[in-house]
């Protein structure tokens, strides 16, 4: 069996998440598995890096299938790009070694999340961003990111209730700019619990608007789901590369 990678960019708008779900058609994973089984003849199980949300989207996602067909990578290639929907696409496909696995072998992973803090209106790029218009204290937020780095208990930053394997996680960097009107929140850590990047956007923007100070984040690790902040919208965030 050939082990085939591909690395894949989607505009995450119509879809219900990336991981396939039973009774749930509409998924990146989904959508991929049906278009990579219809080319090859064959039943495919794709493995990606990770679940982006639904109404996320992505940049550098990753996944992995194994195969029986002899199909030039090229020609996989060729054929996914005709066949699938124009807000899914495909950057490479090639043959990798037996051992590859997107997700378990992922050594870290970069998020993005784009607020547009204006209001001017923000018509052409409204799919991809946070549209919060209300002023925010960017040297407050950045003070309190510094406080994220490194390894901590995030279970207050994890909507799975259910969860019960470790909550620990590494955050190697944690930058904030703005640019324009537009504020930018780029992340990269080890791995990310459920709703994780979304719900640290939404405690960083508590602390830019003075309802949470920069200093009370270390108080926020180990503790409940309900003390950290709210969850911002999905359409903010992008999966912009995987490390390996």
């Amino acid at each position: 069996m050939r082990n085939i990678r591909l690395d894949i960019c989607y505009d995450g708008t119509r879809y219900k998440g990336w991981q396939r779900l039973g009774g749930v058609e509409n998924t990146i994973q989904g959508k991929l598995e049906q278009t990579l089984s219809r080319i090859l003849g064959e039943d495919v199980e794709l493995s990606g890096s990770g679940r982006t949300d639904a109404g996320a989207h992505a940049k550098g996602q990753v996944a992995n299938f194994h195969t029986g067909s002899d199909m030039p990578c090229e020609d996989i290639l060729s054929a996914l790009r005709r066949y699938l929907p124009e807000d899914i696409g495909i950057y490479s496909c090639r043959e990798t070694s037996d051992r590859f696995h997107a997700r378990l072998n992922a050594r870290t992973k970069t998020y993005s999340y784009r607020i547009w803090n204006s209001e001017t209106p923000c018509v052409f790029d409204r799919r991809f961003v946070y549209i919060f218009p209300d002023a925010l204290d960017i040297g407050k937020m950045n003070e309190a990111a510094k406080l994220f780095l490194g390894e901590h208990d995030f279970s207050a930053f994890n909507a799975n209730k259910k969860m019960k394997k470790s909550t620990v996680r590494r955050i190697d960097s944690l930058d904030i700019r703005r640019e324009g009107e537009e504020i930018r929140i780029t992340v990269t850590g080890d791995g990310f619990l459920y709703n994780m990047v979304r719900i640290i956007v939404g405690t960083l923007i508590e602390v830019g608007l003075g309802k949470r100070e920069a200093g009370s984040i270390p108080a926020l690790f180990g503790a409940k789901r309900e003390e950290a902040g709210y969850l911002v919208p999905a359409q903010g965030l992008c999966l912009m590369e995987v490390n390996y």
